[in-house]
This record gives structure tokens, sequence and C-alpha cells, in this order.
């Protein structure tokens, strides 16, 4: 099922590379990387947890993104966490922006650049150095989950080095590791100039709200999943919060969007009506054309007349 064409995948399992509730500046790293992302117009967002689970979850429970948990070793391995994540995203949408969560300072331009470069593998490069985030295409995936040597997600790319595209940026972020913090605290104003963005809350509503950002997440997750419960512990939402969220929407559109299927052998699940899937499909369309305009108008407006 393919909503977006484009996804994003961030790596937070590993207790020893990851840092994802360190702030840098008044917000977490793993907020700054969902920032960045949704500002270049990413849906969805998938975040692996592993470390600090619970509050990773806390601080993004409201950004719309969804949560796939790594099991702890001792040995855990990038390329594992990435595998994991890509399994889910396969078949999903037609491009990948992965990033460790070790490294949250590059710009919302610079990833947008990377969207727009055609590749099955775009990298950008500052000053011939590689760095994150990095760009993969559903073709690639298979070889990259079949890749098992020992050198991580580096070894995979070398090995389908004709497949990959190094685009050239100025922009040291994309090489800023939370292990460098006088770099990183270095880089925060620029940072935080750079994630400067209108922040739109779109919702759906009559008298009162009933369809927004949460709920066409819910609606997505129920598409694959086939389950409301799984869904909910994806993002981190109340079972019965669920329920009342979808019931009151299918009061206020007037059909069903939801197919509950009770009992059997396997237990019951929850599909979307045809009609619910072509109203979560249009709204994602909508949001898009919404987020390009607004994103060109606030350029336009605000940042050629640095009145920002």
């Amino acid at each position: 099922m393919k909503i977006s064409k484009f996804g994003g995948l961030i790596a937070a399992a590993s207790k020893k590379a990851a840092l994802p509730m360190l702030k840098v500046g008044s917000i977490t790293i793993i907020r700054r990387i969902v920032i960045s992302f949704q500002q270049a117009g990413i849906f969805p967002i998938v975040v692996i947890t592993g470390a600090d689970e619970d509050e990773v979850k806390y601080q993004l429970s409201n950004y719309g993104v969804i949560f796939l948990s790594y099991e702890q070793t001792d040995q855990l391995e990038m390329l594992d966490c990435i595998k994991h994540g890509l399994r889910y995203l396969q078949g999903k949408c037609d491009r990948i922006a992965f990033t460790p969560v070790n490294v949250p300072m590059f710009t919302p331009d610079t990833l947008i650049r990377l969207k727009n470069t055609n590749g099955n593998i775009v990298i950008p490069s500052f000053h011939g150095k590689g760095g994150h985030p990095v760009i993969l295409s559903e073709q690639i995936i298979p070889d990259i989950l079949n890749y098992n040597d020992s050198d991580g997600l580096r070894g995979a790319i070398r090995v389908l080095k004709e497949d990959t595209i190094w685009l050239p940026v100025e922009d040291t972020g994309i090489l800023t590791s939370v292990r460098n913090v006088e770099q990183l605290q270095e880089q925060l104003a620029e940072h935080n100039n750079a994630i400067v963005h209108p922040m739109l809350h779109m919702n759906i509503e009559r008298e009162t709200a009933f369809f927004n950002a949460r709920l066409k997440l819910l609606l997505y997750l129920i598409s694959d999943m086939h389950n409301v419960r799984k869904a909910c512990n994806a993002m981190s939402l109340s079972y019965g919060k669920a329920w009342d969220m979808l019931n009151r929407l299918e009061t206020e559109l007037g059909y069903s969007v939801v197919l509950r299927r009770q009992g059997g052998r396997q237990g019951g699940n929850t599909l979307l009506t045809k009609e619910g899937y072509e109203f979560l499909s249009t709204y994602q369309q909508f949001e898009e054309e919404v987020f390009h305009f607004t994103q060109s108008r606030f350029h336009d407006l605000f940042l050629t007349s640095d009145l920002l």
C-alpha cells in the first residue's frame, strides 16, 4: 500500500551509539530529526526504538511517527536495525530517507535536495566526505536485506556503488555526530535558523474537529496491520481513544471507514473499507499539496525578504 512516495527511517535502538534523549538547545535530538523530516514533507516516519524507548514514545507521541521496537542485545548491529525498518517500509513508498539518531544536525534543505536527486542510493557529501541522511530506493532494498557481511550499511552501499550518487552539499551537519558536543553547540544557532518553518495543524471539522494527523496515522496503520490494537501500539495511542476517534469519524462522514471482523482461529481483525482507503489517500494528496504551497509561499514572503 503506497499512500506516500517518500518515507523516513530513524535508527534509535542502540544503547551505545544512540542518545535519542540528548538535548541540543531546548529539544532532544530525536525531535530535531523528526522536525527536519516533516519539514521535507516525509510520511510515514518510522523510528526504530530500543534505547530509552518509553521516553522516545513520550517525546514523539503527538508527532505522527511510527514506533518499531527492536530487541536489545549487547552486540546490536546498526545494519540489523536498518533492515528491521526497511522490511516494514518495503512496498509502502518509492524511496526512503535513512539516518541514525546520532547525526541530528543536517538541514531540511539538504534533505529536500536529496529527495529531488534521482538515484537508487543518494548520499550527501561535504568536501568529499559522505554523511547522513542517505536516500534508498525500493529497487535496492532486497540487495540490502540480503547483505550479510561485516561492514554494515557502508559495506552494502560499497557493493552497490554503481547505483550510488554522491551529492555535494554545503552542510556540515551531515557529518556532525552527537559525540562531538562542542561542534553540536557551534552549529546550534545555524541549525535553528535552518529549521524555522510554518507549522500547520490541519483538521477537518464541522462544529469541532473530527479528523487530524493522529487519526490519519491510525488509518494508515490499520490499513497496513489490519489490527487496531497493533496500530495503537505502533503510534503510542490508547486502544479506547482509538475507537472513540474512529467512531466519531464514521458518524461525521456518514459511512463506514473500517470493517470489523470478529472471531476466527486467528482472532478478529479490522480493515479499511473502500471508502475509508479513498478518504485516507485523498487526504494525503490534499495535505501534500497544501504543504508544498505553504513551504513555497513561506520561503518567498519571509525568507527571501530576511524577515526571519
